[in-house]
């Protein structure tokens, strides 16, 4: 078994995706052009805002939308303590620090109380001025917004939406990618909307920060691409990977959204008591980039992840190192009792196979190795 079958996807995908690569190859067109900027239309038409704008992976999506809203020295900008480093790392490089704040024991997502909390820490410090939230859809499953937009809107504060792993997730008629200031994405292969690849975008209707990311995708260029006003960075989405994508975004919403949530139905009822399964609040919609769950130990989740080796059936721990304890933030000082929720979850969360193309009989495996 897969952890998230790409070979499968390939396969039911094949002669749509070998002639989009066969298109641009036949037109030596690799770099920008129609098949891009139509990618870009058909993914903002999607999530309901101005502008998309594609970029060469998801941690340059978070650094260039974090250098459009204007966010450097001296700004603190708050993120949850279980994420990819990316999320964290993209704030320390555009020279603003990460507040980190824990986390929902049901969601796994940023906790809009411990939000408030750290913000008003912060403001009462004085040595930062609060800036930002950058929210993580994590797991596939959008982050509480309509609390957490409360908080920002009360402390003036910018909305960064990171849904590196939530494309198609929803809270109501709303879709991921457009809750915050800026969104961003990434085509990462195993996110749900995946490339062959990297690649990433930004999503925004702001028009001039749109501008200003287009400028820094391409060395900060001006009228055009040798009129540089600005420092900027190489960080285009291919042609080849934007034809892909255009093949699986229709898979995606075709069929594939229904797929992974008819899977994760199928684990609910499986494994049912035996342990706490993603937790879907009422009007929320997950694309289920992963399926975790969370046991009653840290030796109960490592016993069943060795029963499952043993059956060749994989797993993964998303994240076993929390942010406030990576060696690369430990100037920040933080202490492991300010963030309860999550030492917890880092040690008896554990992501199982997740994917389309997944069977009934697989999650029936899955389950038997359940103790109780």
């Amino acid at each position: 078994m897969q952890f998230r079958d790409l070979k499968a996807q390939y396969k039911r995908l094949k002669p749509e995706i070998d002639r989009a690569i066969s298109s641009v190859l036949d037109s030596a067109q690799f770099i920008g052009g129609e098949v891009v900027n139509r990618l870009e239309r058909t993914l903002a038409d999607y999530v309901g805002v101005k502008h998309c704008i594609s970029c060469a992976n998801g941690t340059d999506a978070l650094e260039i939308a974090l250098k459009a809203m204007g966010i450097g020295n001296g700004d603190a900008v708050f993120v949850p303590d279980l994420t990819y480093f990316s999320t964290a790392e993209a704030v320390a490089t555009v020279g603003a620090v990460p507040i980190f704040v824990d986390v929902c024991e049901q969601t796994f997502n940023l906790s809009a109380e411990s939000l408030e909390v750290a913000i008003k820490q912060v403001e009462e410090d004085g040595d930062l001025k609060p800036k930002a939230v950058i929210p993580v859809d994590l797991y596939g499953l959008p982050a509480d917004f309509p609390k957490i937009k409360e908080i920002t809107r009360k402390h003036n504060l910018l909305v960064l939406e990171d849904a590196a792993q939530g494309f198609a997730g929803r809270i109501g008629e709303k879709k991921a990618c457009s809750f915050g200031d800026v969104a961003t994405t990434s085509f990462f292969p195993a996110k749900p909307l995946g490339c062959y690849g990297d690649g990433g975008a930004m999503f925004t209707d702001n028009d001039e920060w749109a501008d200003m990311m287009r400028s820094l995708c391409v060395h900060g260029k001006g009228e055009h691409k040798y009129d540089n006003v600005r420092i900027g960075r190489n960080s285009r989405l291919d042609v080849i990977q934007a034809a892909i994508l255009e093949v699986k975004f229709s898979a995606l919403i075709e069929y594939e959204l229904d797929a992974v949530n008819r899977v994760a139905k199928y684990y609910n009822e499986a494994i049912g008591e035996r342990c706490q399964g993603p937790a879907i609040p009422e009007g929320f919609y997950s694309s289920f980039a992963q399926y975790t769950i969370k046991l009653e130990s840290e030796d109960e989740r490592d016993a069943l992840a060795k029963r499952l080796s043993e059956k060749n059936i994989p797993t993964m721990i998303y994240y076993p190192i929390p942010m406030h304890r990576q060696k690369a933030f430990s100037a920040l000082e933080n202490k492991d009792e300010g963030f309860p929720v999550t030492e917890r979850l880092v040690r008896t969360i554990l992501s199982l196979p997740m994917g389309a193309d997944i069977t009934k009989e697989e999650i029936k495996s899955i389950a038997e190795s359940f103790v109780g």
